[in-house]
């Protein structure tokens, strides 16, 4: 669900976050939105308040696992582990963890991609938070969550900054809720994938 849609419609932080973000047309390729964060992270208050945010969403739920994905959700993600005083522990791309690992793979529009995680790094029983910053088909997402179902842990929500229109109404990732702090906005945005 979008922050807006429970209980911070009309916070003016979710205006300011959504406002920091820049929106960069035709990147990587023609045709493509790309929803740039670098400027949120430019903006100490925006950040702040993306931070603030999942942290009152996440303070009372008993987590004790945040999961970021790799890049961006190593950003967002470890702020929020140390404010509710829970671990961090990054999902990166082949070959980047030099430990023994367990890994996913998953779908793209154009092929196939890997989310790897260190053996170990989280316990069945485990409460588990995943962070990115953007959500557009929810592919990454979902392999993350059968990742850390694989090794016991339940996923109690995935949270993202930014998610695309088409993921609107579909707050589910194979039965996980998913929550959105902003979508991008709609002046700038003609076509997002």
């Amino acid at each position: 669900m979008f922050a807006e849609e429970n209980g911070l419609h009309g916070d003016p932080r979710i205006k300011a976050i959504s406002d920091a973000i820049r929106v960069v047309p035709h990147f990587p390729k023609p045709g493509i939105m790309f929803q740039d964060i670098t400027t949120l992270l430019l903006d100490p208050k925006a950040f702040r308040y993306t931070v603030d945010i999942f942290v009152d969403r996440y303070r009372d739920k008993k987590i004790s696992v945040v999961a970021g994905v790799e890049a961006r959700g190593f950003i967002f993600g470890p702020p929020i582990a140390l404010a509710i005083g829970a671990k961090f522990v990054p999902l990166r791309k082949p070959r980047k963890l030099p430990g023994e690992v367990i890994s996913e793979s998953y779908v793209l529009e154009y092929g196939t991609d890997c989310l790897e995680m260190h053996v170990g790094a989280v316990q069945p029983g485990e409460s588990v938070l995943i962070v990115d910053d953007l959500v557009a088909t929810g592919g990454t997402l979902s392999a993350a969550i059968r990742l850390l179902e694989r090794v016991g842990a339940e996923v109690v929500e995935c949270a993202c900054v930014i998610g695309l229109p088409l993921v609107k109404g579909n707050w589910r990732l194979n039965g996980v809720p998913l929550y959105v702090l902003v979508e991008p906005r709609l002046d700038d945005l003609e076509c997002t994938l």
